[in-house]
């Protein structure tokens, strides 16, 4: 932000030596200093917030979460929350905003690496499997978000829109390439990806904590891919291991 001191730097005839005093003491680096301090601690505890927020919205859904419970959690009262984020409404936005930026990020630094689209979706998948909590927001939300008056129903549209339309586009260009199988229609298995990988995220949730082996939603992915991807390491970043008992390879 540019400094506003500038205009106060020379002060006028008439402001007098205590106008002096104050103008020298804004400008010294100590004043810069406890500014940064007080910024910084603003960011941290925003980003706390955002953090606490994640947590509630996916054990209770946006409808059921209060700005007083996530307040508590953070440690400060509730106008205080309130100064950060004036509604629930932006703090929603704000909690998906966030997610996006750390997703788009890390998917960058794969394309960076030299993966594909579709082994990226496979690293996407993975990640997700050591972050419960994310997966449980994005399930809990998006389900709530099929409702037209929800807060964040056109987001999730958007995002799907976004989604169906990069892998309809990356199966296309295989097609092109002769690097899909042949008789796979681009548009029904772009949405079949999607859709699979909605639903393994709900058989983990489901059965995270069950007396079954957790749910390799990785692996249930790659299955597919390899099915329509003819190249036997495309979306694959790690062999698949089928299980000694020949059961789901999913799980």
């Amino acid at each position: 932000m540019p400094s506003t001191t500038s205009e106060t730097t020379q002060p006028r005839p008439s402001a007098g030596p205590t106008a002096q005093r104050t103008t020298a003491r804004r400008d010294t680096p100590g004043a810069a200093g406890t500014a940064s301090r007080g910024y910084a601690k603003g960011r941290a505890k925003r980003d706390e917030i955002l953090e606490a927020a994640t947590g509630l919205f996916g054990e209770v859904g946006y409808h059921s979460a209060s700005l007083r419970e996530i307040s508590s959690r953070v440690g400060i009262s509730h106008p205080g929350l309130l100064h950060h984020f004036p509604t629930k409404e932006v703090l929603l936005q704000a909690v998906l905003e966030h997610r996006d930026a750390v997703d788009f990020a890390l998917l960058e630094a794969d394309f960076a690496q030299g993966l594909d689209y579709f082994e990226a979706l496979v690293r996407v998948v993975e990640r997700n499997a050591s972050r419960p909590g994310i997966v449980e927001l994005f399930c809990i939300l998006s389900a709530e978000a099929t409702a037209p008056d929800h807060p964040a129903h056109d987001y999730f549209q958007r995002r799907y829109d976004g989604v169906l339309l990069r892998c309809r586009q990356e199966l296309a260009q295989r097609a092109a390439t002769g690097r899909l199988r042949p008789g796979v229609d681009v548009a029904s298995t772009a949405r079949a990806v999607v859709a699979l990988m909605d639903g393994l995220q709900v058989q983990f949730l489901l059965e995270r904590n069950g007396p079954r082996p957790p749910v390799d939603m990785a692996a249930g992915l790659r299955s597919y891919l390899s099915l329509i991807l003819p190249d036997a390491s495309a979306g694959s970043t790690e062999p698949v291991v089928e299980p000694a008992d020949g059961g789901d390879a999913s799980r």
